[in-house]
């Protein structure tokens, strides 16, 4: 049955290499991908030679109101029929400062709003638009887990505090340094898990939620923001890692979000994939009582961006 899914993240690294997965694997997917103003035509033009249904829809991420803006024009076309039925919806798009003082339109810290309330508003605003059988997927990061084993000591580990101060500029010990943008991204990471655990209590039966770790994955544009010895190292340097364990090549991690989106890959509501496998996520990452508190402030963060 033909159906649509939403999709961040899709213009370049895993999100691209894997929508392009979903469409030759898919055939019956409309992809609808969430881009900006400037590229969205192009990748939704891109993705669709050889014939594949693909349609756009602008929002700048690091605008709650965009967002909003973006979700409610997607109900528009599901509700005219313009859209086949929603069946999934792939929050990809991720992004890291070199500071924690990064602010958008709206007052918020801008790793906090692309990271969590960009994804957390989508979900809400398309919740009753779901046709179930239907799977979310958040892509994470094993940044969160803190350890060296984790991320070789390039990222440091989350620092969680409350989240109404985490959506805020300056949250962290020298904001003003490329540390402090880190610290701010794992610590966004990690608030991504907690937020699938509370969907996977609180959204109906037959909408699966899963929160997917591609693993350090060189190459990708993930530090687009960084300086320019770092966009070297990762775009020239990094890459190299993918031949040994430590690392996942694109192509990989693309195909294993692939693999997670379409079911290929087996994971139950809530649960944590890395890579090619269901797992355990940190045990900081199991707390009902931060997954509470974090769902009243994103409630509450995206009100007056989320009426319908």
């Amino acid at each position: 049955m033909k159906h649509t899914l939403v999709m961040t993240g899709a213009s370049r690294g895993i999100g691209h290499v894997a929508a392009r997965h979903i469409l030759r694997r898919s055939p019956e997917t409309h992809l609808l991908v969430v881009a900006r103003p400037s590229s969205g035509a192009r990748l939704a033009a891109e993705l669709a030679s050889g014939g594949h249904p693909v349609s756009y829809v602008q929002a700048d991420l690091g605008s709650l109101d965009s967002v909003r803006a973006a979700a409610i024009e997607i109900r528009d076309r599901l509700d005219g029929g313009d859209l086949p039925p929603l069946r999934g919806f792939v929050g990809n798009a991720g992004i890291q400062y070199t500071n924690a003082l990064t602010e958008g339109p709206e007052g918020l810290e801008c790793t906090f709003t692309v990271n969590v309330l960009a994804n957390h508003l989508f979900v809400r605003l398309l919740q009753d638009r779901f046709a179930a059988p239907a799977r979310i997927v958040i892509t994470s990061s094993d940044t969160h887990f803190g350890d060296l084993r984790h991320n070789l000591g390039m990222v440091p580990g989350p620092v969680w505090k409350s989240p109404d101060t985490l959506a805020r500029t300056g949250a962290f010990a020298e904001p003003h340094t490329a540390a402090g943008g880190r610290t701010a991204y794992s610590t966004s990471k990690l608030a991504a898990i907690y937020l699938v655990h509370e969907y996977a209590r609180r959204l109906p039966t037959g909408i699966d939620v899963v929160a997917y770790n591609p693993g350090f994955v060189p190459g990708t544009g993930l530090a687009r923001n960084a300086d320019a010895f770092s966009r070297f190292a990762m775009r020239r340097i990094m890459p190299l890692m993918s031949l040994t364990p430590f690392a996942t090549s694109p192509d990989a991690a693309g195909r294993h979000l692939a693999d997670v989106v379409l079911g290929t890959l087996r994971a139950p509501t809530g649960s944590y994939v890395d890579r090619d496998r269901v797992s355990r996520s940190s045990d900081e990452s199991y707390d009902p009582r931060r997954e509470a508190d974090l769902w009243k402030a994103v409630e509450r963060l995206t009100a007056g961006a989320s009426g319908s």
